[in-house]
């Protein structure tokens, strides 16, 4: 039985009954969101960042050394955050502990980031692993897809991309290793012959992970391949 949408229904009258609290401090929320003007006003917006792989930049450029040295299979990634501050406190609450207030707060501002981005023909998630996904109980960048895609009009596509095996935790692992790791680990499911597709993930560490699922719809014939994330680790 799918829960889903009496999750999403509770989610949404409690949210008219219930006065927004803060995920960080507790305090009132404000603009009816789960966090309160203090806590948004510290959060480290990624506002400047190489277009290709938004790693944080020190100024503008049209791509960061590494893009420029390899470019990634991705057209353009957006970030909304730094993986930094606070928010290295919301992530894995959300991630490892199925904290719906926190994701909610997560989706508003993957939205806010993607509402001028060019607008693709259908996002997916980023996939877990079947195993993965029974240990943890919780697809987390699946959740942040189908909001971001709803509040969009966007068809979100959670079966367009498989885990084809299951890997090594990245966690420990250097750039190269990382890609030993993760090659051939996607499948494509669907068919994205000449579409527009946007990858949807929490964070994005060295961006192995995400390259090597855009690798996998660029080689499905997919037109052109975006990345959306929440948060981009700095170098």
């Amino acid at each position: 039985m799918d829960l889903r949408p009496w999750v999403d229904g509770w989610a949404r009258w409690s949210r008219l009954l219930l006065a927004p609290t803060c995920v960080l401090c507790g305090a009132p929320g404000a603009d009816g969101r789960d966090l309160c003007a203090g806590c948004a006003a510290e959060l480290p917006h990624n506002r400047v960042a190489c277009p290709r792989c938004a790693l944080p930049l020190a100024a503008p450029a049209p791509a960061c050394a590494p893009c420029l040295r390899r470019a990634p299979p991705q057209a353009a990634t957006l970030a909304a955050l730094r993986y930094e501050g606070p928010v290295r406190l919301l992530l894995p609450r959300y991630k490892f502990g199925a904290d719906l207030a926190i994701g909610r707060v997560l989706a508003d501002l993957l939205l806010e980031a993607a509402a001028c981005a060019p607008r693709p023909q259908v996002v997916a998630p980023v996939p877990l692993h079947p195993a993965r996904l029974r240990e943890r109980g919780f697809d987390q960048a699946w959740e942040l897809a189908r909001r971001t895609a709803a509040a969009l009009d966007l068809p979100a596509r959670p079966d367009l991309l498989h885990r084809a095996r299951a890997t090594l935790a990245q966690t420990g692992l250097d750039a190269a290793a990382r890609r030993r790791n993760l090659r051939d680990a996607f499948v494509v499911a669907g068919d994205v012959a000449r579409r527009h597709v946007a990858l949807v993930d929490d964070v994005m560490t060295t961006g192995a992970t995400i390259e090597a699922a855009a690798r996998a719809l660029r080689r499905a014939g997919a037109a052109r391949v975006d990345v959306w994330v929440v948060a981009r680790a700095p170098k």
